[in-house]
């Protein structure tokens, strides 16, 4: 009977160690399968990821070649909107100038009829004058400054208007 006992006794150590062994080649076999998914997606999930940053980088790029498109035609526009004021001061300049010297005399049309004889002509004309038409009257040299400068101004302000106007085409275009 101890004879039996220890067959079956070695018998069952056997059996364990041949599960044991058995378990752990299993679980071996199965690590090393999981080792081998794992890596195969963390490959993929670094190819989606080198992926999406050079996307990323192209359009970074794309968006600073629009910037820098945006930015010279700025400066262009800059240029351009500094030369149409400064040509416009320039001729106001000349224009006050011309008035302070007398060399230049504006004139308003008067809404008074003219007094015509029975042929349609006018029956005289003014002194230093040949033109026959509509009544005119001078203005004094200080208020014709005056409307110089007013219409300086409105220049001015067309012409800024002008240049808000090109940038906010020039923007909403670039969108």
């Amino acid at each position: 009977m101890k004879l039996d006992a220890l067959k079956w006794g070695g018998a069952l150590l056997v059996m364990l160690g041949l599960m044991f062994g058995s378990a752990w080649t299993a679980w071996v076999w199965q690590a090393n399968a999981y080792d081998k998914k794992l890596a195969k997606q963390e490959a993929a999930h670094q190819t989606t990821l080198t992926h999406l940053a050079n996307a990323n980088s192209a359009l970074i790029i794309a968006e600073q070649g629009k910037r820098l498109a945006l930015e010279q035609w700025l400066a262009a526009s800059d240029q351009s909107h500094y030369r149409a004021l400064t040509d416009a001061k320039t001729t106001q300049t000349r224009l006050r100038d011309r008035l302070a010297t007398a060399d230049l005399r504006l004139s308003v049309l008067l809404d008074i009829p003219a007094t015509h004889d029975r042929h349609g002509m006018q029956a005289t004309t003014s002194p230093g004058s040949v033109v026959h038409g509509t009544a005119r009257a001078q203005l004094d040299r200080a208020h014709a400054q005056r409307v110089i400068g007013i219409t300086g101004d409105g220049d001015q302000g067309l012409i800024a208007l002008q240049a808000c106007q090109a940038y906010v085409k020039e923007v909403s275009r670039t969108k």
